[in-house]
Parts: structure tokens; sequence; C-alpha cells
């Protein structure tokens, strides 16, 4: 097994800044805000806080010192998510961690203040949140994690996998526009495969099976890609298990959908994002500014493979796919 990891040329310069230009935390306690649109109890996204408080505690931010972090959780609940914004914006913190393309936007147009890292933003570009990469303006900077290529990654993993697979379901949240870079990526891939792609919108677990029996009852040979950002923890269980008993190979973009049953994962180490924007919160509460804070990219990749879900599904992994993989679950 493999570790790869991917540096860009202006993390590489953000991570390389030398702490001992900072100066060094006062007595008074500062407060960190963090907004997430998932729920509290699923556990990908304690392990994202818990990533981002491990990060800001290496850096001498200890809670209950000089430092208290104010955690609200959406449950992809749209009108809890604005009510977890608006009540943070009026706590007026020092700092404000969001997750989203979306969430980031909403936030920004509630504060044109309070400094704001945003995490799991694919383009930040051309969602609109910052003018550029390397001197983002205003009060917002933050890590980007996707870029539309990765999502053509995907599709051609799961065709290594299995190379019968000629129709893949792209299952996706309409709850998030973001989403869309990924599925044109996606499709562009496919038409030079070639592979036929199918869109398959998804909010409860009833769409849920209505997508897998549009991929099964139609055609044999199917595939399925849950394009991100993830949805409720009890429905990606459901997509996947679903998925298995189908016999469809599926691949996402978090190793973590492993474990709810997913055969492949690709792409950025979610936690280790969290921990690349404590670093920025760290820079802002010493006295940077975020709008002179360049984007920065992910700095390590995962490429993850279950052979426990590739048995259950029938499906044998070639020894040069297994070879590349980061890390492979027997």
């Amino acid at each position: 097994m493999r570790r790869r990891e991917f540096i860009s040329l202006l993390a590489g310069a953000a991570a390389g800044w030398p702490l001992a230009t900072h100066a060094q935390p006062n007595d008074r306690v500062r407060l960190v805000g963090v907004l997430s649109s998932g729920a509290e109890s699923d556990p990908y996204y304690r392990n994202l806080l818990r990533a981002f408080r491990e990060g800001l505690q290496q850096q001498g931010w200890i809670e209950g010192r000089n430092l208290r972090i104010d955690a609200r959780f959406g449950a992809l609940d749209f009108v809890r998510v604005q009510r977890n914004m608006h009540e943070l914006v009026t706590l007026a913190p020092d700092a404000i961690v969001v997750g989203g393309a979306d969430q980031t936007r909403m936030l920004q147009q509630r504060t044109q203040t309070i400094p704001i890292v945003f995490v799991q933003v694919a383009d930040p570009i051309a969602v609109g949140l910052v003018g550029s990469i390397a001197r983002p303006g205003g009060n917002t900077t933050g890590i980007t994690n996707l870029f539309p290529s990765i999502a053509g990654k995907w599709l051609g993993l799961l065709k290594e996998a299995a190379p019968h697979v000629a129709r893949v379901a792209l299952v996706f949240n309409p709850e998030f526009p973001v989403n869309e870079i990924y599925l044109a990526a996606i499709e562009a891939a496919a038409a030079a495969l070639p592979v036929k792609t199918i869109r398959a919108p998804v909010r409860t677990a009833t769409d849920i099976d209505r997508a897998i029996d549009v991929v099964v009852a139609t055609e044999p040979n199917g595939g399925l890609i849950a394009v991100p950002p993830p949805g409720a923890e009890a429905n990606r269980g459901l997509l996947f298990r679903l998925a298995n008993q189908h016999r469809l190979p599926s691949i996402s973009v978090d190793k973590h959908h492993i474990s709810e049953g997913c055969l492949m994962s690709y792409g950025p180490d979610s936690g280790n994002l969290y921990r690349q924007a404590a670093s920025y919160v760290d820079r802002i509460l010493r006295g940077a500014k975020p709008g002179e804070l360049p984007v920065q990219f992910p700095t390590k990749f995962e490429f993850v493979i279950s052979l426990k879900t590739a048995k259950e599904i029938g499906l044998a992994i070639a020894p040069t796919l297994r070879a590349l993989a980061d890390e492979v679950i027997e």
C-alpha cells in the first residue's frame, strides 16, 4: 500500500510561512464558530470537528483556556442552517469556519466583517466566493477540496475496477447546486469511455429506492457514483446497501463511506482539510487578514478499496488496481 500526496504550490507556500512572525496568543478567550450542514450524530461530521479541534490545539489554542468553539449542526435542515448562521453572526465570533459553497455564500450575505474560513468548496472562484485564489479579498478565504477533473477520475476508477460497467447512476442531492460541477465533469468523461450516465437526484429513502430500480430494471452492467456533498448518514447507508444487493460497483469521494458499504473512495483526506482550516484560523486569531491569505488546495488524497464489498458483489479487483490504493480494507 502506498501513500500519495498532491502538493499545490499555494498550499506549500502557505504552510511554509514561519510561525515566528505571528504574535503569541494573549489572555483573551477567543470565540470560533463552526457551521456544518450535517447532523451532530453523524460520525463523518464529528470526525471533521475533532480534526479541527486537534489542529487548533497543535497551534496552542486550548479550549477552556484561550479558546471557545461554538459548533452548530444543521442536520440537512435548511431552516435550521439559517437559524444557526444568524445566531453565530449575532455572537460576533473572531472567526467562523463553514463547510460547503452554499453555506459560505449565505454567511457572506450576513457579514462582511467577521473572518470566514470555508472548507470543502469545489471551485471558490466559479461559485463566486472569492475574486482570486492568490488574494481572495474581503473577509473570506479557505480550503478548496475538489476540482472538476477529479470527478472524471471517479468514473475512470470505477470502470477500471469493473470493466463490464456500461451504465452509471450519478446519485446526488439536488439541494446543493454545487454538485452540478461534478455531474458535468463525469458526463464529459463518460462520453470518452464510452459509458452511459443517468442523473439520479435523491432527497429521501424512496428516491434512493427509485434510483436503484432505474439502474437495475432497464439494462445490466450498472454502476453507481455517490456525487458530493454527502447526504444524511441513514440515506448513504441505504444507498450502498441497495447497490450491493444488486451487485452495483460504487465509488464515493470520502473513505468514511467505505464503512457504510461503498466499494471504493477517492478524494482528499477530509480531516486533513479541517486541520488546514485550523492553521488559517490560527493565523487570523494572531492578526492575519483573511482576504490576504491565499485559498489553499488539498495536500493529501486517498484511494481506498473495500475487498469486503468487492466479495459481497462478486467482483474481483485486479492486483494492479489494488497496488495503486493507499488503503485496502480486507
